[in-house]
């Protein structure tokens, strides 16, 4: 079996817990009660065959989680720090202006004179917010709290998002020394937030000047994106 073409993070397994094979898991969606369910199936990240959810309780933040399918401590060794995923076909469609996490990856971030301050690379979520990793613009990376008073037009649907760079504090960074080049890896689990990383997705309340607001990484003041991931809503 090898699962779903394309899949979307609901959890990271962060550790173990006792013998028996249980996990310690971030939840990366709004909807764990469904995708934690006994019965339910999810599947690791790269790997082809699903784990069926035998036990799934509170632990902390996140989750306490045991597969049928993973006997004892040894085996769920081989789960750390993975992400656990499942089909973007099993994930509804958010409402209104909402976007899941890996729905960002990718979206052009300009100023409001029209200035490409660079594409979102990743979506992570900060306290009751989510904020989008930018890069590639000439005032280098940065992060964008998804909020109110930093977002102006919340578009990702269309491809863009429109910030007050003034309120960013953004400058155009010096130009640098040219270096040797060398190989980089750079991963975003996107949530349905991301994002869930099912990324859950951002719902944004993205207002220029008072105007629409966006939902699911929802535009400012949002929440599920899950990179890598939820669902995001501007805060």
């Amino acid at each position: 079996m090898t699962g779903p073409a394309e899949r979307i993070a609901v959890g990271l397994v962060r550790g173990l817990h006792g013998l028996c094979g249980a996990v310690r898991v971030e939840v990366l969606t709004d909807r764990p009660d469904e995708r934690f369910a006994l019965g339910a199936r999810v599947w690791v990240a790269g790997r082809p065959a699903p784990l069926t959810i035998v036990e799934a309780a509170p632990d902390g933040r996140g989750l306490r989680v045991r597969f049928g399918e993973i006997p004892d401590r040894t085996a769920a060794e081989s789960l750390r720090d993975t992400l656990l995923e499942v089909g973007i076909d099993e994930v509804p469609a958010p409402e209104g202006d909402a976007v899941y996490w890996h729905e960002l990856v990718g979206v052009e971030v300009r100023g409001v004179d029209g200035t490409s301050l660079g594409t979102v690379r990743d979506v992570y979520r900060a306290g009751a917010a989510e904020t989008l990793v930018v890069d590639g613009g000439l005032v280098g990376p940065f992060d964008l709290p998804v909020v109110k008073d930093f977002i102006r037009t919340w578009t990702p649907r269309t491809g863009v998002i429109v910030v007050d760079a003034e309120a960013l504090d953004l400058a155009p960074r010096a130009p640098r020394r040219r270096r040797a080049h060398r190989e980089e890896v750079a991963g975003t689990g996107h949530e349905e937030g991301s994002a869930e990383g099912d990324a859950a997705p951002a719902e944004a309340a993205a207002e220029a000047d008072a105007g629409p607001s966006a939902d699911a990484a929802t535009g400012p003041d949002a929440t599920d994106a899950d990179p890598v991931g939820g669902e995001a809503r501007p805060g």
